[in-house]
């Protein structure tokens, strides 16, 4: 296996621990929420001004898978829907108080995985930090060009 195979097994493999070390207790903290309208929540609590084009951008998923998402969430009361008096025509998303309460127990599970990892990340310098970002952004910029160059839009419909 060369450089490069190790490199994308790598970050796969990474992946793959990090979502089975977590899942454990997302699963039980989290229980009666699916992943993705956690993931939502999440968006939504952090991006002012959410919407269904944005969050569908943002998860490389359909409108319209991301519409289901969204009514659900609504009909169980963690979001609510609103439009601008500016612009009557979109529809933005904000936390209710419930959802505000899922989102921070999903947070503080990110911050209790982040200190637990935090010796891994203690002994990375500045310049592997730098290389490492660099690497991913350059990485994800081909990979958008590679995904406009089959004439397909990943971020819609």
């Amino acid at each position: 296996m060369n450089k490069e195979e190790q490199v994308i097994m790598g970050f796969r493999d990474l992946f793959n621990k990090m979502v089975w070390l977590n899942k454990f207790k997302m699963e039980d903290r989290l229980k009666d929420y699916k992943p993705s309208e956690v993931h939502c929540i999440e968006y939504i609590g952090r991006n002012v001004d959410s919407n269904v084009t944005k969050l569908a951008e943002s998860f490389y998923m359909t409108r319209s898978a991301i519409s289901k998402i969204t009514k659900k969430l609504i009909e169980k009361g963690f979001i609510e829907s609103y439009q601008k008096s500016d612009n009557k025509k979109e529809i933005y998303f904000r936390l209710t108080p419930q959802g505000k309460v899922i989102n921070k127990v999903h947070e503080e599970l990110h911050k209790e995985f982040r200190e637990r990892d935090k010796a891994v990340f203690e002994q990375v310098t500045e310049e592997q930090f730098d290389s490492m970002l660099s690497f991913m952004e350059r990485y994800s910029r081909h990979l958008d060009a590679e995904i406009k160059k089959l004439g397909v839009d990943s971020k819609s419909e």
